[in-house]
């Protein structure tokens, strides 16, 4: 069956409210962890996941960083308007966004948006000693999304400080609660790094510095990649079949070295979370692209949500693939390869990159789901009823597994 076939209503379960984590666990490692092997189900604590790896494994972790993405403004008639940052448009590139010192245009949604039909929004903070005026206007709308452009004053204050100063992190909507303080630490992986997400990539959340180390000592692998998580991630699906839904568009930047790491592992590679599953997964796509036209820009390297499922790739091997981009980065000197995806992994799909995943456990009628039916096909329900069972905790602060077909 064609994805955009496929009912939304037959990957849902029974997730009582109380089974959500509303707050991790004081000791990330210790959290449950279900593994999944050819079919057979156990689960132990997180920390004993060296015992739990296949031999040579290379683990695939994402680097992106939370950014306090949600800004309050009010305006005079007290009226509350929300602007929550979604992507960079001018400068597109998020460093770059991040350093200006002046002005940027970034594509929002706005919440409140009937009070808000024009004229600027301001909001004034204190930094570095001095008053700092936030201005916010919008340009014009972008789909659901708003493009608006933010002015400040201030002597050399970069965006990245101003929305640290201004903004909040946005933890997930269904947690039901303000972000808290705690929030700005345990709402990141410890080997966060690269500014841009507005969701963490939390399978990675159960991860210490103590546990990162055990894993170097034992002869396991490490990678990073870099998929910044847009807030589609949240975005439930409305539609009755998936051909009604439009998967969100995330950056993602990876470097030479590690795509000539991954093919030099392929068939060990286990990616730490869904973010990781998409962006590895988008590179055996842009490879095929580069071979069939080795002169492509880069920017045309995105993968469209049904570029999988709309044509034949077995002629082409995922070694191929991924030695094309190799070269391709070669001929023009440079050392990542930078693009978006919007890639969706429904059951049908053929993994090229994966071997398996670790990954937390996902809402009801989410493509997250379907992403994990795509990799274990019906036993997910086998899994998500042993997790009930045996009392995990669900969602972004929850419990997590290790799905091996």
């Amino acid at each position: 069956m064609h994805p955009k076939n496929i009912k939304i209503e037959d990957f849902t379960y029974n997730l009582p409210d109380e089974r959500i984590a509303k707050f991790p666990l004081s000791d990330r490692s210790s959290s449950k962890f279900l593994t999944f092997k050819q079919g057979k189900i156990s689960h132990t604590v997180f920390k004993n996941i060296c015992s739990e790896l296949p031999e040579n494994s290379l683990l695939v972790f994402n680097n992106t960083r939370v950014i306090q993405a949600r800004m309050i403004f009010h305006k005079e008639t007290g009226a509350r308007i929300e602007i929550f940052l979604l992507e960079p448009i001018s400068p597109a590139d998020y460093a770059v966004s991040f350093a200006e010192t002046k002005t940027v245009e970034w594509l929002c949604m706005i919440g409140n948006a009937n009070k808000w039909k024009s004229g600027e929004l301001t909001c004034q903070f204190q930094i570095n000693e001095q008053t700092v005026t936030l201005r916010a206007e919008r340009l014009s709308s972008e789909g659901r999304a708003q493009k608006v452009r933010f002015t400040w004053n201030g002597n050399a204050v970069s965006f990245a400080e101003v929305i640290d100063k201004v903004g909040e992190l946005p933890i997930p909507p269904y947690l039901n609660r303000d972000t808290q303080e705690s929030d700005k630490t345990t709402y990141q992986t410890v080997y966060s790094k690269i500014k841009g997400s507005v969701a963490a990539p939390t399978a990675g959340l159960h991860f210490t510095p103590e546990l990162l180390s055990e894993l170097d000592e034992k002869g396991f692998e490490r990678a990073e990649i870099t998929l910044h998580v847009g807030a589609g991630t949240f975005q439930p699906v409305k539609s009755e079949t998936m051909d009604g839904h439009e998967m969100h568009t995330e950056f993602v930047s990876i470097r030479r070295e590690v795509i000539k790491h991954l093919k030099s592992k392929l068939g060990s590679v286990i990616a730490v979370g869904t973010t990781s599953v998409r962006t590895l997964e988008s590179l055996y796509f842009m490879g095929v692209e580069i071979i069939k036209n080795p002169n492509i820009d880069m920017a045309d390297l995105h993968v469209n949500q049904w570029t999988p499922y709309d044509n034949d790739f077995s002629e082409y091997s995922s070694e191929a693939a991924l030695q094309a981009i190799i070269d391709y980065l070669d001929r023009k000197g440079m050392d990542r390869l930078v693009s978006s995806t919007q890639i969706i992994i429904a059951p049908s799909y053929q993994f090229h990159i994966i071997r398996g995943m670790i990954t937390n456990f996902h809402q009801p009628t989410s493509t997250l789901l379907l992403l994990v039916s795509a990799l274990i096909g019906d036993s997910w329900r086998e899994v998500y009823d042993y997790a009930m069972k045996n009392d995990f905790r669900f969602l972004s602060y929850g419990d997590s597994s290790m799905l091996l077909p």
